[in-house]
């Protein structure tokens, strides 16, 4: 039997899952709880804020350490029941290496993979399918500047050509080499994509990138003309505000968020 055949045989035992298992907290290792807790909330704030397609798309987190070992959302949770007990440890490939028994999806951890490969400041990669972001990479000018949002993220935005469903190496390959030096990316006729040097920092990013794409989308709707600032403006913008994007805005934004996660439901602490 295959390793994906191995994998795929544990979705029985997700079907049961009801997500109100007991804390692992007791079995690990201080440093790498508090990332499956950040992780944890970063997948439960993506559906608190409407941007969870069913159980696809994933957000993967880097363990430091010699091993380059990740941590995953259980493939077939709902990101409003991913716990920090219940999410997977995976090697560089996609694949389990501790006893979980939820499964993962090997094939979509291959453009996270890639990604975490080349960039070692991409501790945390977040990958969306929302209206917005997908309206937007369906356009073929992309991501304009007519908000100030839209500016600041134009500042510090790749894009990558559709090329398939991301379940190859190649692809991801692709991908990684196209982001650079940049944190944010828009998939054409596929999604969105963010990246930072942890949790915060990622969902800080994609949140912004969101509301821009969003902005841009009710905006066209209109039926008017799109605002243009004047030349040099929106570089300007993104110059002033793309540093705090590195710690600041996160150190600013993510404990209040986890206090609104602890209010609606703390058991993703679990």
């Amino acid at each position: 039997m295959s390793r994906e055949q191995i994998e795929l045989s544990s979705f029985e035992k997700i079907r049961a899952f009801t997500g109100n298992v007991g804390s692992r907290q007791s079995e690990i290792d201080a440093g790498e709880w508090q990332l499956r807790v950040d992780l944890a909330a970063t997948y439960r704030l993506v559906a608190l804020y409407g941007w969870d397609d069913l159980v696809f798309t994933h957000i993967s987190c880097r363990i430091p350490g010699p091993d380059k070992h990740f941590l995953i959302n259980p493939y077939g949770l709902l990101f409003e029941e991913v716990t920090a007990s219940s999410l997977v440890r995976i090697d560089v490939d996609g694949y389990k290496i501790d006893a979980s028994p939820h499964a993962v999806n090997p094939a979509g951890f291959a453009i996270h993979s890639a990604i975490h490969r080349a960039h070692d400041n991409a501790h945390c990669v977040l990958h969306l399918h929302t209206d917005a972001g997908m309206a937007v990479a369906a356009q073929a000018d992309g991501l304009l500047p007519v908000t100030q949002y839209g500016m600041v993220m134009g500042g510090d935005l790749a894009y990558h050509d559709f090329g398939g469903p991301g379940m190859h190496a190649d692809e991801g390959t692709a991908i990684a080499a196209e982001l650079g030096e940049r944190h944010n990316m828009i998939l054409r006729g596929h999604g969105t994509l963010s990246v930072g040097r942890s949790c915060a920092d990622a969902f800080i990013r994609a949140y912004v990138l969101q509301r821009a794409c969003a902005a841009q989308i009710a905006a066209m709707a209109g039926g008017a003309p799109l605002y243009r600032a004047h030349q040099g403006v929106a570089e300007q913008m993104a110059a002033l505000s793309l540093p705090s994007f590195h710690g600041a805005n996160g150190g600013l934004a993510w404990p209040a968020l986890l206090r609104k996660l602890d209010r609606i439901d703390p058991g993703f602490r679990m």
